[in-house]
């Protein structure tokens, strides 16, 4: 099916084209531009409101900057396809988040104009200011404007930012697009603060008349930011409070506006190019603007995979069997479980209640389960704080999010030997969204931790019993559960509660020559491996190790005490991951055996469909069975060669 662009959209190749339209064709353009975006992502998926939210703002943008020169950064990317459209890559929007095609977010390597590379939120301002200030310093009228949402100012890097830019005298601007969202609703002073702002008729009347009344008075250049600033003074003062928040950090503050109205945006851009140092544009935007079943749910069409965009019905594959559910949701309906078990359990997430199913929790008690914002870093330091008065918090991050909270990991937890469960959701090649996401360094960062249970369940029976054992009074040490996207291998999955010895793995089965050590989910392809394996003569041993930290040095000593031949799967780095674990162990005991560590490579790994990357980095079950095959060919020919 051919997806052709409006009229004047298959004329935008960048921005150029797009300034050479007139102001009443620019209402059109964005129409075009939404309609493209929804018959994309309809037919090849992707992320969906949260691009139509900012339509306009994406063309008013281009039009009044002079990208890539001036410099612009979308924070976290998920709303960057329209800028995508506009800059040139408009007849490849259709590869979008394919294997091999455009990344989902922007990237400095597929274009000039993709200025930084996002995907985790709040870096855009900082990001911004390092390059405002890099161009004050090469003394470059160079602009630098930052788009990030209302969801991820709650994070304290953008405060951080911010403090930072009201001193450093630098040519930036913020655009706070502010529509109450992250990919779930937002929580917090913050929402409320800016709501406040918002909904004040009597502040954005006079905030609108004084700004028509500036922008009429004949007087001088000085002589107007002189009045200007008495005017504002006297606003901030008189009307409201509203503004105090960002003025105390000395970033001048405009709006709110109507973040759809691409005339105001236009016009509004233009003055505020004019302005010198730093400033913040307050925009009110509507997340899946231009898409009724969007604006109604957008936490529902944050990405809502293939669907029919005149119906809104969303595709979901017809399987008349009932299929192995997600881990996400194993972890949501288990944290119910438990909690009605032991009074002690909560549940803590940064933002992520739908994606890491907590949201289940949240609302049968919630009371007891937490959604803090995107703030990993606190939402570590507030399990702890809830840990030292005896709860037992699942504090549910995914595998590289938690990357941002490593300190706290380590000063607040391990240190002080707080039994708090992280639940590491997204570990492993997470598919579509490419290398911000993938949960690739968490078990080397992990293992590496004093005081720290490292573990992976092989399968959703193996995840509930984790969780039930680390909430148990006996559990004293902080406790790690990393576990893969997607779908388990379980159709029957709620199993009875059963307590699991803290570093003990589990022997799958016997074998012959070569022993397969596996650390959680891809277990299940090495058991697919074996299987092919054995219609080839070929006999495998399998171990599910379980725990990388503390390693069950029982099994591995008769592994190799039994097998001269070592394959390790995991998903993860083989860089000081559970590869390396078993190397050390094997120098610390003397062992010698022939030994092949397969996960993911020391390279960046790009996006694609979870299947299609475990095939490139060759741990599927193809990979495996590929590596015992070596294996043992390299002994038949060792023994030719000797014979």
């Amino acid at each position: 099916m051919e997806i052709k662009p409006g009229q004047l959209l298959s004329r935008i190749n960048n921005p150029d084209d797009l300034k050479t339209l007139t102001r009443e064709q620019l209402h059109q353009i964005c129409d075009e531009l939404r309609q493209y975006i929804i018959d994309v992502v309809s037919v090849h998926g992707g992320h969906f409101a949260a691009s139509l939210g900012v339509v306009e703002l994406s063309v008013a943008l281009h039009y009044v900057y002079n990208t890539p020169y001036d410099q612009l950064v979308w924070d976290v990317g998920h709303q960057a396809y329209g800028h995508k459209i506009l800059t040139g890559r408009r007849d490849q929007f259709v590869s979008n988040r394919k294997y091999k095609g455009l990344s989902g977010f922007p990237k400095r390597s597929e274009s000039q104009y993709d200025t930084f590379g996002v995907g985790h939120s709040s870096t855009s301002i900082s990001a911004a200011l390092g390059m405002a200030m890099a161009a004050k310093y090469k003394g470059e009228n160079r602009k630098s404007i930052a788009v990030i949402g209302d969801g991820s100012m709650t994070a304290g890097m953008a405060f951080e930012a911010m403090n930072h830019a009201g001193v450093a005298d630098s040519d930036v601007l913020i655009i706070l697009n502010d529509n109450c969202m992250s990919i779930d609703p937002n929580v917090g002073a913050l929402k409320e603060y800016l709501t406040d702002i918002s909904t004040s008729p009597t502040y954005n009347k006079v905030r609108d008349e004084v700004w028509n009344l500036l922008g009429k008075l004949p007087v001088g250049k000085n002589l107007s930011r002189d009045l200007a600033s008495k005017i504002e003074a006297g606003v901030k003062g008189v009307v409201s409070k509203s503004s105090n928040l960002f003025e105390a950090l000395k970033i001048r503050y405009f709006g709110p506006i109507d973040g759809h109205n691409i005339t105001k945006l236009v016009d509004t851009l233009k003055d505020l190019r004019e302005i010198p140092g730093p400033k913040l544009l307050h925009i009110i935007t509507t997340k899946g603007k231009g898409y009724a079943l969007a604006e109604k749910d957008q936490t529902k069409w944050h990405a809502p995979g293939l669907f029919d965009k005149v119906t809104g019905e969303i595709y979901k594959k017809k399987i008349d069997v009932p299929q192995p559910p997600k881990y996400q949701d194993v972890f949501g309906h288990t944290m119910i479980e438990l909690a009605e078990m032991n009074e002690k359990v909560m549940g803590v997430t940064p933002a992520m209640p739908s994606g890491s199913s907590l949201k289940f929790m949240m609302e049968k008690m919630p009371h007891r389960a937490f959604d803090v914002g995107i703030c990993e870093q606190h939402a570590v330091t507030l399990s702890a704080g809830l840990a030292t008065q005896g709860m037992r918090v699942f504090c549910n991050i995914y595998s590289s999010f938690m990357q941002r909270a490593y300190d706290q990991v380590v000063h607040d937890v391990a240190i002080q030997k707080l039994p708090v469960v992280m639940c590491l959701d997204r570990a492993g090649l997470v598919g579509e969204d490419g290398p911000t996401h993938h949960g690739c360094y968490d078990i080397p960062y992990m293992r590496c931790i004093p005081n720290l249970i490292v573990s992976a369940p092989m399968n959703e029976q193996e995840l509930r019993n984790l969780m039930y054992t680390a909430q148990l009074e006996t559990t004293v040490y902080p406790f790690v559960i990393r576990y893969p996207r997607g779908e388990g291998v379980m159709p029957e999955w709620r199993t009875a509660f059963e307590e699991i010895h803290i570093g003990k793995g589990r022997k799958i089965k016997d074998g012959k020559e070569v022993a397969i050590l596996s650390f959680g989910h891809p277990g299940n392809f090495a058991t697919a491996a074996i299987r092919e394996l054995r219609t080839e003569g070929i006999d495998p041993a399998h171990y599910d190790l379980r725990f990388v930290k503390p390693i069950d040095e029982d099994l591995l000593h008769e592994a190799f005490s039994k097998y001269s031949k070592i394959v390790t799967v995991e998903d993860g780095t083989v860089v000081g991951g559970f590869g390396s674990a078993i190397l050390e162990f094997m120098n610390q005991h003397g062992y010698k055996a022939d030994v092949k560590i397969l996960g993911i490579p020391d390279r960046l790994v790009e996006h694609g469909t979870p299947k299609e990357l475990h095939r490139e980095c060759a741990y599927d079950a193809q990979g495996i069975a590929d590596a015992v095959r070596e294996l043992m060919r390299e002994t038949v020919t060792a023994t030719v060669l000797l014979g």
